[in-house]
């Protein structure tokens, strides 16, 4: 039996504000990648940001450009893990002006 999990990598592509981070950020949080802390601290900064629906986004979008115009502006990379895979989700511009 192998010792290491078997490595896959993820990247989310679609048109911009068709919820690419949004879904991505859930799962992160419904998989518990995210810990409470950090989902109740976006959540935070969402409504900051009069933004409270975007708080999954916030998972990737990290930029304060991306965090106030609700759009990502640059690759974001996260990692999660199941019982026999571990992968890494690559976030990506959904905008044809934005690099991909």
């Amino acid at each position: 039996m192998p010792t290491e999990k078997e490595h896959l990598n993820l990247v989310i592509i679609g048109h911009i504000d068709h919820g690419k981070s949004t879904m991505m950020g859930a799962l992160l949080i419904e998989t518990g990648s995210v810990t409470e802390r950090e989902a109740r601290e976006l959540e935070k900064l969402a409504k900051e940001y009069d933004r409270e629906s975007w708080s999954y986004a916030f998972v990737f979008d990290k930029l304060k450009e991306e965090r106030q115009r609700g759009i990502t502006i640059d690759l974001a990379f996260r990692k999660f893990e199941t019982p026999n895979r571990y992968f890494t989700i690559i976030d990506a511009p959904g905008h044809a002006d934005l690099p991909a």
